[in-house]
């Protein structure tokens, strides 16, 4: 029978065989922590062998312990107790001293698990056994990399979307088949379609009426040269025509293969119409200085022939058949000298005396003539002539003759009858109402304007009615220079005219004079701006310019402000902020809903809603709907900071 000895002889025996035949590393200590044991397996993965190893204290094999406060679990098994390294306390894992590098890495990372080695009942030691989990840690460690890879790559893309729903552009995404697959919130404000509406349409469809030759240019160059920028006219949603400077460039993917174009558009609209009033100055100024040169060749060659014909008349032929041909030449070069007078007011303007003017005095005259002269289905309405209003410096008959031309021109447009309208009042033009038209200038005014309720003047011709010799009229019935001489007299006065009409609904023509120069600008410090007190303003409006204007003014003026693009925009604004807002101001002459359609729906949100109706084209007929509607404040654009403010503060001090 074999002894004590030779068992645990043979046990020590198996216990090593069977260590070196593990796939994993097994190291056996003492209680001293002395190394006894060091499997096959770590020789092979640390280049360690066991000769070296054997006997040598654990703390000098493995410095790092100390530092990993992996001493206290060795501690804890000395005590009896298994300790469990997990594989995912990655902090705790145990690097393998090692001579080798196996082209990972030259420490292996190890899941370790610590057993007191019992012997006779007795803790004689420890047991480590010690896993390579280099891969799995270097796949998880590629997996967590790649997942903030990804954070960072999302959280960037979150940035740029937020810049570029900051930026003032309209920036818009479309693929290679010109399909929309990205929508700036300032597309969203400049087109008035959502992201949600705008996205996945043809932009094609979306923003063009028709297939411009710009648009046709965009289009090749973007396939050929990878880029183009040029003037584009597109559509809103609600069917205004705007004007954009637009900058195309293809976006290309991974592969450097187009993948999008990124289109960037800026709102030019407001620039091109200054840039249009601009030229059509110049072009007067030009037609001016042309008509002044002929106008002066033809008094030369016309006063000879009268001259001649008024002699020839005396002497040369005393039979009556001779007579009247010389007194049909006289008659006709003498409408030929008016016509050049004609020519030559409209060029540099009649120099006549200038004296101070009561405008109320003039339009009295005018209104006598008018109502003895006009057909009677042609009612005609003065309007309220303030007591205060400014005398004007300048010509009587001149001026007279531009507003008798006015109102000779509104009697023509309503063959039927309808209602023409004159009234006055003071204004003083600020610098916001100057910013809005360059022929303005800043100080006080008297504006004289005739309105009536007749054809209108179509948009295509507008822009040419004060150019000589133009005439919407049929042959025969005009010479085309009434309006070109009122325009040059007015000039010659230091003002000028807007005109605004609307086909079918009538036109309005508003004559800024200057005021007398002793009734001129006052010190800004003197107007009567009245502040507000953080009261919230909605105002609504289809242009920019001037919900940018207003804003400013009102905010300068110590009141808050929200802004709505459209109906639409303002009635869900007002559900939301009812309770908050103070008064809408409210544009009457917009597309798709029109102010009184959004008027009637805030009134039936809030029958008490304060509301101040501004239009651009104040007719008589939409003065009455909007009164009819409880609308009591009616405002004019463009208007000046001062009468904004007066007007809310009017509307602000009404009960109810």
């Amino acid at each position: 029978m074999e002894s004590l000895s030779q068992v645990v002889q043979q046990n020590e025996i198996m216990l090593h065989w069977l260590n070196d035949l593990a796939d994993q590393g097994i190291l056996i200590t003492d209680t001293e922590l002395k190394i006894r044991s060091w499997n096959h397996w770590l020789e092979i993965h640390t280049g360690l062998s066991s000769i070296e190893i054997i006997g040598r204290n654990l703390l000098e094999v493995y410095p790092e312990l100390t530092q990993r406060r992996l001493d206290r679990f060795y501690h804890q098994a000395l005590n009896g107790q298994v300790v469990v390294l997990s594989q995912r306390l990655h902090g705790y894992l145990l690097p393998i001293p090692s001579r080798i590098d196996n082209g990972i890495s030259p420490y292996m990372l190890q899941s370790v698990r610590i057993a007191p080695l019992i012997e006779n009942g007795c803790c004689i030691g420890t047991t480590t056994v010690i896993g390579d989990v280099t891969e799995r840690v270097i796949q998880e460690a590629e997996l967590q990399h790649q997942i903030e890879v990804l954070k960072r790559a999302e959280e960037q893309l979150q940035e740029q979307a937020a810049l570029l729903n900051i930026a003032t552009d309209a920036i818009i995404v479309q693929d290679l088949k010109n399909q929309i697959v990205f929508w700036n919130k300032s597309a969203e404000q400049l087109y008035g379609w959502t992201a949600e509406e705008a996205l996945g349409k043809q932009a094609n469809q979306l923003l063009y009426q028709t297939t411009s030759p710009q648009l046709k240019d965009a289009l090749l160059n973007i396939t050929q040269k990878q880029e183009w920028q040029g003037e584009l006219r597109q559509v809103t949603k609600d069917g205004r025509e705007v004007i954009v400077e637009s900058r195309w460039t293809i976006v290309p993917d991974s592969q450097k293969n187009p993948k999008s174009i990124l289109v960037v558009n800026t709102d030019i609209t407001q620039k091109k119409q200054l840039e249009a009033q601009f030229l059509r100055i110049q072009r007067m100024d030009s037609i001016g200085t042309l008509a002044g040169g002929i106008a002066h060749d033809l008094n030369n060659l016309l006063t000879p022939i009268l001259t001649a014909a008024q002699l020839l008349q005396k002497q040369v032929y005393p039979d009556n058949k001779h007579q009247h041909l010389l007194s049909m030449i006289e008659t006709s070069a003498k409408r030929g000298a008016n016509l050049v007078k004609q020519v030559l007011s409209f060029a540099r303007g009649i120099e006549g005396k200038h004296t101070a003017i009561l405008v109320g005095d003039l339009i009295s005259e005018i209104r006598q003539i008018v109502q003895a002269t006009f057909p009677k289905p042609i009612q005609v309405y003065i309007g309220e002539i303030p007591k205060n209003l400014l005398p004007i410096s300048g010509d009587f008959t001149q001026l007279s003759q531009v507003f008798m031309n006015l109102c000779v021109n509104a009697r023509d447009a309503m063959p039927d009858g309808g209602i023409l309208t004159i009234c006055a009042e003071n204004i003083f033009i600020d610098e916001n109402y100057a910013r809005m038209n360059i022929e303005a200038k800043i100080g006080f005014h008297v504006a004289i304007t005739i309105s009536d309720t007749g054809s209108g003047i179509s948009p295509t011709i507008i822009d040419r009615i004060f150019e000589p010799f133009f005439t919407s009229k049929e042959f025969g019935q005009g010479a085309g220079l009434g309006l070109s001489t009122a325009i040059g007299i007015v000039k010659s006065h230091g003002g000028f005219v807007n005109v605004r009409s609307e086909v079918g609904k009538g036109t309005e023509f508003k004559v800024f004079l200057p005021a007398a120069p002793e009734f001129q600008t006052p010190p800004l410090d003197d107007l009567d701006l009245v502040k507000g007190h953080r009261e919230l303003i909605l105002v609504v409006d289809d242009e920019t310019s001037i919900l940018e204007t207003t804003k400013i003014s009102l905010e300068a003026n110590n009141y808050r402000v929200l802004i709505a693009h459209d109906g639409i925009q303002a009635i869900a604004l007002y559900a939301q902020h009812q309770h908050k807002i103070s008064i809408v101001l409210m544009d009457m002459m917009m597309p798709s809903i029109d102010g009184l359609t959004t008027i009637r729906t805030l009134q039936k949100i809030n029958p008490q809603v304060k509301i101040i109706a501004s239009s651009g084209f104040a007719s008589s007929s939409m003065k009455a709907e909007v009164t009819n509607q409880g609308i009591k404040t009616f405002l004019s654009k463009p208007y000046t900071m001062q009468e904004l403010l007066s007007s809310i503060s009017g509307v602000l001090s009404c009960q109810g």
